[in-house]
């Protein structure tokens, strides 16, 4: 499934897995959410509630551009640099491209919806 995030003039797309996590986080769309960096490496949010973690496995090794749950702490995570392994990571899809336009500093709220 197919996703648009738009954050003012920029908009981008990403490609949702077929899992139950990223089905279940496509269930809250659309959603708007104030992304926040995080250790300089990804930007988080809190969701609304907490995702379904059936039959994920146990952590992610994700890459930039990776859109991803953090089950222990409820958030979305979506990946600027790479990073090693971490338990309870659900990876739920991936940017199409662009993740420059949203890995700067500072605060962004953006709109997650499915596409048309």
């Amino acid at each position: 499934m197919r996703i648009t995030i738009t954050a003012g003039d920029i908009m981008l797309t990403a490609t949702l897995l077929d899992t139950p996590a990223a089905r279940d986080f496509a269930s809250l769309l659309p959603l708007t959410i104030t992304l926040e960096d995080y250790a300089s490496t990804e930007k988080i949010s809190y969701l609304p509630r907490k995702l379904t973690s059936e039959g994920a496995p146990g952590g992610y090794d994700p890459s930039v551009g990776d859109l991803t749950y953090y089950a222990p702490w409820g958030n979305l995570a979506i990946f600027c640099k790479d990073f090693g392994y971490a338990a309870g990571l659900i990876h739920l899809g991936k940017l199409d491209g662009g993740i420059e336009k949203i890995s700067r500093k500072g605060k962004i709220t953006a709109r997650f919806e499915i596409a048309k």
